[in-house]
């Protein structure tokens, strides 16, 4: 079992698993993280840095983190947006967790309680504090590397 230790500052970044999922990333080895339309997730797409890691989050179906992925490219325009206003960063896939961790798991552990997953729910990407890292890390039973 292996576990991974966030850096300084982690995220959480949800995809549709139907539109962009975590086996799409592992096909393509590096994956543009783009259309993202709210300005807090926006801000924090522009906060990040090379090397951060983020749990990949699959919403809408399924609703669990799968994985972690690694910041590869930081500080894109979207290349989905004509007017350049938006931004993106690209990611690499580090690991897969031993199991997928829940939002109702989430919901279920009050150390979580203040998690922005939860706080602010339709945020796409969200920061994720260094507690809530290792106790979603526990709860998956570690990680694979991929």
């Amino acid at each position: 079992m292996s576990k991974i230790k966030a850096t300084e500052q982690a995220w959480l970044m949800k995809s549709e698993p139907d539109v962009y999922g975590w086996d799409d990333l592992i096909t393509e080895g590096e994956g543009t993280w783009d259309g993202v339309r709210n300005h807090l997730a926006a801000r924090n797409l522009r906060t990040m840095q090379v090397g951060d890691l983020a749990f990949f989050y699959h919403s809408n179906i399924g609703k669990e983190i799968v994985g972690i992925v690694r910041i590869s490219v930081a500080g894109l325009t979207d290349p989905t947006d004509p007017d350049g206003k938006w931004a993106a960063v690209k990611v690499k896939p580090v690991a897969k967790l031993n199991a997928p961790v829940t939002l109702a798991a989430i919901k279920a552990t009050p150390s979580l309680a203040e998690m922005e997953l939860l706080r602010l729910s339709r945020l796409s990407v969200s920061a994720v504090r260094g507690g809530e890292w290792d106790i979603v890390l526990d709860m998956a039973g570690g990680t694979t590397q991929v």
